[in-house]
């Protein structure tokens, strides 16, 4: 079992490289294998290529041709552009999305940006006709996620978010044996991803030559720059994403609403068990610019309208587990994480295992290859992905939620129907944010 420390430090640098790359990820040629016509292949357009970048783009390539990157880091762009298993060194390198979108010829767009840039980005290549693979967490707001939804249905588009873990049979088992009723009707599901680490004062430089960061920037205010506000470390400023909630949130958060059934729906309250945030807030904002602000240990009670208590923890170690999900039912418990599936209910799938058909099910009838092999099993006969904009927008309200109670330290209300925040003004305006003029998100 890993100790906090080595746990937080592992997965900090999984995240920021996109390089480890356990059993659970591994992907079967088949689609891939039958798309070597010229003709079969789509154009693709990757936009950022950062670490997480590279990876889509080398998994995209197995069944199309990219034939444009875009990063506002010059560096990144043209690294990768040249690279044998990316442009091959034929790929046209742009600094602005917009440009790249243009083209014509491009069919399928890959987005591995920072999380505040997702939506815009999302937006303008389904109205440019593009189908969409976008990475996690889809979007910075409820309200964004919102917007998304609207738009893909009017679109038409095939929109993939990036939770590679529905792809994957140890995820797709455990689901499956929650929803079966292997372990009975189902109290109580626990989530541990991680806190975000601490980290500041960190000093104030100019930007360097190759990295545009005013666009770099967006949607988000404009700030003297610091190298720890962006690439792998964006993560720990509100200001572009949501800590460890949005970022493992995104991955197991799903993994556990979707097992529990309420993928579809969300929860009722929201309320902080316990929390802690390296820096004083006013209002739900940081009080101090240079230091990492994004809360570094918590406890989050979501509860449902099916009676199920989510408990979503930066650390479990106490209740004897790491990082990953715990169900617990009537009839006993189970956990998943990317390297096992324990408990009494895995163990008699031996005598009893899951049926084809209920794994079929929940890829909704496509055959396994991978994550990326589903994206482009969809935009072949324009079906809707494994992980599919409007589930994922409902998972991430939960973490968005959660977030939003972090910050204004109190319990919230939520009505999934509506989708708002009942009896709060103040919270429920926290499902936006005010957006920098010329970067706004429409």
């Amino acid at each position: 079992m890993f100790s906090r420390r080595t746990f937080l430090q592992s997965s900090s640098a999984a995240l920021a490289s996109a390089a480890a790359a356990p059993y659970f990820f591994s992907t079967p040629k088949t689609l891939a294998d039958e798309t070597k016509a010229k003709n079969d292949r789509p154009l693709v357009g990757c936009i950022g290529l950062g670490g997480m970048g590279n990876g889509d783009a080398r998994a995209v390539k197995r069944y199309g041709d990219i034939v444009a990157v875009c990063d506002v880091d010059k560096n990144h762009a043209e690294a990768a552009a040249a690279h044998k298993e990316v442009g091959e060194g034929k790929a046209e390198v742009f600094e602005d999305y917009r440009k790249l979108l243009e083209r014509k010829d491009i069919e399928i767009v890959t987005i591995s940006t920072p999380d505040h840039w997702h939506t815009a980005i999302a937006l303008a290549a389904l109205r440019a006709g593009k189908d969409v693979h976008c990475q996690k967490p889809l979007t910075l707001t409820i309200a964004e996620g919102k917007l998304l939804c609207k738009t893909v249905k009017e679109t038409g588009r095939v929109f993939q978010v990036g939770t590679q873990q529905r792809s994957e049979g140890g995820f797709l088992k455990a689901v499956a044996l929650a929803r079966e009723g292997r372990i009975g009707k189902i109290n109580r599901v626990t989530v541990a991803i991680g806190g975000a680490p601490r980290g500041g004062k960190f000093k104030k430089t100019a930007p360097p030559s190759n990295l545009n960061w005013e666009m770099w920037l967006g949607q988000a205010p404009l700030v003297d720059y610091i190298q720890q506000r962006c690439h792998a470390d964006f993560r720990w400023w509100y200001e572009y994403s949501g800590g460890k909630m949005t970022d493992w949130g995104a991955h197991h958060v799903d993994i556990a609403q979707w097992g529990i059934g309420m993928e579809e729906s969300g929860p009722t309250s929201v309320e902080v068990v316990a929390a802690e945030h390296p820096v004083p807030y006013e209002k739900g904002w940081p009080t101090v610019d240079d230091t990492f602000n994004a809360a570094v240990t918590f406890n989050v009670k979501c509860l449902f309208s099916n009676g199920v208590e989510m408990l979503i923890r930066d650390d479990a170690q106490d209740l004897g587990f790491d990082n990953g999900v715990m169900f617990e039912g009537e009839k006993g418990r189970f956990f998943v994480n990317r390297s096992k599936l324990t408990g009494k209910p895995v163990e008699d799938l031996e005598k009893n295992p899951i049926a084809e058909d209920v794994l079929l099910k929940l890829r909704k009838g496509k055959q396994p290859d991978g994550h990326m092999g589903n994206f482009i099993q969809c935009t072949k006969d324009r079906s809707l992905p494994i992980s599919d904009v409007y589930s994922h927008h409902r998972v991430l309200t939960t973490c968005h939620l959660a977030n939003i109670a972090l910050r204004l330290g109190r319990k919230l209300n939520w009505d999934a129907k509506t989708e708002q925040i009942t009896g709060d003004e103040e919270a429920n305006a926290w499902q936006s944010r005010a957006q920098r003029k010329g970067y706004e998100v429409t």
